[in-house]
Parts: C-alpha cells; sequence; structure tokens
C-alpha cells in the first residue's frame, strides 16, 4: 500500500509580493484581501484557513506548469504570516477535510490519467486509491465549488506513514 503526503507551496515564492503597492499587485492581477470569515480564505502555502482579520494575497498562480494540454493556472490565497506546511504523511488536515475536493492524478508527463470528486473526509481514500496506479506520477488536489487549486500531493513510500 502506498501513502501520501500534501505539500503546501513555498513561503519564499510570495513573500515578497506583500510589500508591493496595490498599483504594483494590480501589475501582477494580484489584490491585497483581508480575511472576512473563517473558513473561507485558504493559504496555499500554509494549508490552513486564515482566521478573520490576517491579510492575504489573492494571485493567479501556475499549479500545473507541464508542457501539456493540462497546463493550468488560477486563483490562490497566500496568508502574509504563512509558513510552508510541513504535514506528516498520510494526514489531511481540516483545510481539506471540511471542503468538497477534486483529486485530479497526473502521470509523469503531466497528462491527467484520472480524477474524482469526493467530501473532503474522504480524500485520503481516493488518494490511496489513485496512487495504487504506478504510471500515476502526482495527484493535485482542488476546492470541487470554486475549481480553485489546494496543493500538491506526492508519493511517498508506505513505511514512512504514521
Amino acid at each position: 500500500m502506498t501513502s501520501f503526503q500534501l505539500v503546501g507551496l513555498p513561503a519564499a515564492l510570495f513573500t515578497p509580493l506583500f510589500s508591493l503597492s496595490e498599483a504594483e499587485l494590480s501589475e501582477i492581477q494580484a489584490q491585497r484581501v483581508v480575511a472576512a470569515s473563517t473558513p473561507g480564505y485558504p493559504c496555499r502555502v500554509s494549508l490552513t484557513d486564515a482566521e478573520i482579520g490576517e491579510e492575504l494575497l489573492l494571485l493567479p498562480y501556475t499549479h500545473q506548469p507541464a508542457a501539456s494540454p493540462y497546463r493550468a493556472s488560477g486563483p490562490i490565497f497566500v496568508r502574509k504570516s504563512a509558513r510552508q506546511a510541513v504535514i506528516e504523511p498520510g494526514v489531511l488536515p481540516a483545510y481539506i477535510t471540511r471542503r468538497l475536493m477534486s483529486v485530479r492524478a497526473y502521470d509523469a508527463r503531466g497528462w491527467m490519467t484520472d480524477a474524482a470528486v469526493c467530501p473532503g473526509a474522504q480524500t485520503a481514500a481516493v488518494i490511496e486509491r489513485l496512487f495504487e496506479e504506478p504510471l500515476v506520477a502526482y495527484v493535485h488536489l482542488h476546492n470541487a465549488n470554486r475549481g480553485c487549486f489546494s496543493c500538491a500531493v506526492q508519493r511517498t513510500a508506505s513505511g514512512t506513514a504514521g
């Protein structure tokens, strides 16, 4: 049996953007926002929902850079204080389990090989099923309702799951 690990985006990609002016953010199609509810502003770095009043950036991000028809980008939120999540293998945070998820499997060429939509609490079982196929190189999670990229999932050795 395989296991998996969720991977947050590196904070260093976004930290400098918080010092940009509103005009500079607009030039890169980004916007500064303040969380008005929780959950509702899922940070792609920390893999947690922002707390009410937290500053975030809403910006476009190329989450599927593969040279294939499945190349894709879309909007993401990043919390100003975010640190890259280090989540234990096989563990799903509330950030995932409280949402309806779209789970998408890709091969090494970046071609989608399978996909499923499931309640967040069932996401682990879907990931495990997708990773049973040896051709699956990685998995992406998306928030199914709005379609936004949530995080990447990597395959890990079964012996490392806790």
